[in-house]
């Protein structure tokens, strides 16, 4: 690939190429093009992609604002934080970032991706240059376009989150993943998975950020939020709010098909009945005598109406 680019564009001076396939499948080598801006080779940057058809060989040359919306990646994870570096660094000139270095930020020594509006953000998060172990906010950086998003948060710094983690488990011997930013009832959260020595996921973590010696595990998504958010709730973090009362409702008829499923280890049980197209949900931990039930048999159940499915809250003998 890089000696068919060389033919073609013999004055180009490639950076990294990646293999990424467009909306119709067609498969593609994205080729960005480095464009330096300061001297002979300084303030690197990308200023055309060339995109090269995998199959067929025919090639593309695009300007960087006018890549097409299906490619991801124009510029590499390490461009953009080296460039955010160079900004939070020098922000009140070369001097004070050698000197006082007032007001001089960088970026967190890791670094994840969050898909996001159809893009490919690069997450990271920023401390100031002095060394401490926490961060003052994070910035998301797209890497087709290289639009750049600063969130102004203060709160622990990702290895010391990922420490705090692992300090839950410590008897476990597990370790952290590089941890993602989410929002959890409105709180900035760490979400990080923790394996064990073989690289299996064995549990997740959710930390506060702003808070965080307020760490939840769990052995699935769905029971770590849930802990994590009754932990917030104990903590006086977020307000616990009234459950939303929900009309029950009544239904008789036969049933026309019934299938076990196992939903975070528990098993339920999904009903469809003769007269609509309905999916009744039986939690069998909660109404065990579900299972004296078959298809073509009469049963009359209590429900609440949900989009997807209606929560059985009672079996009417």
């Amino acid at each position: 690939i890089y000696r068919h680019l060389r033919f073609a564009y013999p004055t180009y001076i490639f950076d990294d190429i990646n293999f990424e396939i467009d909306d119709n499948g067609t498969p593609y080598w994205v080729c960005p093009v480095k464009k330096y801006n300061i001297g002979l080779f300084g303030g690197q940057t990308v200023g055309r992609v060339v995109l090269c058809n995998a199959v067929t060989g025919e090639m593309t040359d695009y300007s960087v604002d006018e890549v097409p919306t299906w490619v991801d990646k124009v510029y590499s994870a390490e461009l953009l934080i080296d460039l955010y570096d160079y900004n939070g660094s020098l922000k009140h000139g070369f001097i004070n970032s050698v000197l006082s270095q007032k007001d001089c930020l960088k970026t967190t020594d890791g670094y994840n991706y969050i898909a996001l509006e159809d893009d490919v953000w690069v997450y990271t998060g920023i401390t100031s240059v002095g060394q401490d172990n926490s961060n003052v906010g994070f910035v998301l950086m797209n890497q087709r376009t290289m639009e750049t998003r600063y969130y102004e948060v203060s709160g622990a710094e990702e290895y010391s989150a990922m420490d705090s983690a692992k300090g839950r488990v410590q008897n476990l011997g597990y370790t952290a993943t590089f941890p993602l930013i989410i929002n959890i009832s409105g709180q900035p959260t760490y979400f990080m998975a923790l394996k064990d020595g073989a690289g299996l996921v064995k549990s997740y973590a959710m930390l506060n950020i702003e808070k965080y010696q307020n760490v939840a595990i769990g052995d699935s998504v769905l029971q770590c939020e849930s802990n994590y958010i009754k932990l917030l709730k104990d903590n006086g973090i977020v307000e616990e709010q009234q459950p939303e009362v929900k009309e029950t409702k009544k239904v008789k008829d036969i049933i026309s098909k019934i299938m076990p499923v196992v939903i975070d280890g528990n098993t339920h049980m999904y009903i469809m009945l003769s007269q609509n197209d309905s999916i009744y949900d039986v939690d069998v931990s909660k109404y065990v005598d579900i299972i004296k039930y078959s298809e073509g048999m009469e049963i009359t159940l209590e429900y609440t109406m949900d989009s997807q499915l209606n929560k059985v809250v009672g079996i009417i003998k």
